[in-house]
């Protein structure tokens, strides 16, 4: 019977993968800790009775978004002119749903800044970024598209809970059970 997803051949000790560009891997794992840094803040930020301190959290928040939405562009226009390298011993079926799973990535990741910071200027809200300078909202305070950005503000942010989950299970999955080295190609080459 056809194996559907054959792993590597069992004959080579270490399978060589092709690896991503040390710029998309830097621009990758610098997303990755921004967004775990940017999920607490909101979560904190929540939580928290109205204060200075919540203005705080909520404004670092902001800051690290927006940080995010840059990265994301970036990462972008990286990968447009380098290629993402092809996936070696993967069949193409997963090849295609780790494609849909980045882009989807790519647009939540745009999305949600995007969102939060029409919800912060709808509600007439100026952001300081890393308290360096302000951004000043860019339109009149406006409850209808306040209320609609943060409402697809929350939608995404359960698209980045599952889509962040898949591909961490994903990986996993590469790692554990077919043990294809997909994860070398977005980490620097070890030279033994």
């Amino acid at each position: 019977m056809l194996d559907p997803f054959p792993r590597a051949p069992a004959t080579i000790a270490r399978v060589e993968q092709p690896r991503y560009t040390a710029v998309a891997q830097a621009l990758h794992w610098f997303t990755a800790l921004l967004v775990l840094a940017v999920l607490p803040l909101a979560w904190v930020a929540t939580s928290l009775p109205a204060s200075p301190t919540k203005g705080f959290v909520f404004q670092l928040h902001k800051s690290v978004g927006i940080t995010i939405f840059a990265i994301v562009a970036l990462r972008i226009l990286w990968r447009a002119w380098h290629p993402a390298p092809r996936e070696a011993f993967v069949p193409p079926a997963l090849a295609l749903l780790g494609r849909i799973n980045h882009l989807l990535l790519y647009l939540v990741f745009l999305l949600m800044p995007l969102s939060g910071f029409v919800l912060s200027a709808a509600a007439g809200n100026t952001t300081q970024y890393f308290f360096l300078f302000p951004i000043p909202p860019f339109m009149e305070k406006n409850k209808a598209v306040a209320d609609l950005a943060d409402q697809i503000h929350l939608a995404g942010q359960y698209a980045v809970y599952l889509l962040v989950s898949l591909h961490v299970l994903a990986t996993a999955w590469h790692l554990i059970v077919r043990r294809d080295a997909l994860l070398d190609r977005m980490l620097p080459r070890q030279d033994v």
